[in-house]
């Protein structure tokens, strides 16, 4: 017998910050409401990320959204196409599964991702001489659906992930970080917008690593694997 996939282990999203801006409406599927807001969770470095946060009414009764609240949530980071003037732009957010208790003083922003490479990666260098490397991820979920997240890895984790083939499986972790930029329009019209990504701290690859959920983990931790953390350059 085929054993049933745990989706809910490829994709998982632990978050605690402040909220922002109260529930607004986003959209109704097959009779269940969701909403969305934004939280800002506080870095170590003093600035802070502002993470758009979707959640169903069904888990909304009893929870305090009121602006500058302390709000932890456990979910996924998801994305979604989204119609913005005439094109389709990939949205990202925290879908979220539950709420859990806030911890004064803690703040995580912690995220664990097993997916595939699905484009080549993007490897620069900054003015400073810093190493960056961008890469897409598509991470597998229910329904035959797939969330594609962004990532950009630093250091020497950029060297190594350069040079990954697309289609091959790898697991990553670290923190949603929010930045803005410039957008130009025109010649003389431009604007100010949001991105979001995931700033990777670890990698893990390795071809015979299945879901997280199956006997061969241990592979993706083992010898065979090659995992680097973000600590050396």
């Amino acid at each position: 017998m085929t054993e049933e996939i745990n989706y809910a282990l490829n994709n998982k999203v632990k978050l605690s910050g402040f909220i922002e801006s109260e529930p607004q409406f986003s959209h109704e599927l097959y009779g269940e409401g969701f909403y969305e807001f934004l939280v800002r969770v506080p870095r170590l470095s003093q600035q802070s990320d502002v993470i758009p946060v979707t959640v169903s009414e069904r888990l909304m009764s009893g929870i305090d959204f009121d602006i500058g609240k302390q709000i932890a949530v456990n979910g996924q980071f998801r994305s979604y196409n989204k119609i913005v003037d005439g094109k389709s732009k990939l949205m990202l957010t925290v879908f979220v599964r539950d709420f859990y208790e806030c911890v004064e003083g803690e703040n995580p922003n912690e995220v664990e991702l097993w997916g595939y490479i699905c484009k080549p990666p993007v490897y620069r260098t900054t003015p400073f001489n810093r190493e960056i490397c961008d890469l897409l991820i598509a991470v597998n979920r229910a329904y035959n659906k797939s969330d594609y997240i962004p990532c950009i890895a630093w250091g020497r984790n950029a060297r190594f992930v350069r040079d990954i083939e697309v289609g091959r499986r790898i697991r990553i972790s670290g923190r949603i970080q929010s930045r803005q930029y410039t957008k130009k329009l025109t010649e003389e019209l431009s604007e100010t917008r949001t991105a979001y990504e995931l700033s990777i701290s670890k990698i893990v690859a390795d071809e015979r690593a299945e879901h997280p959920h199956g006997e061969d983990e241990e592979a993706a931790t083992g010898t065979a694997a090659a995992a680097y953390d973000a600590t050396g350059k």
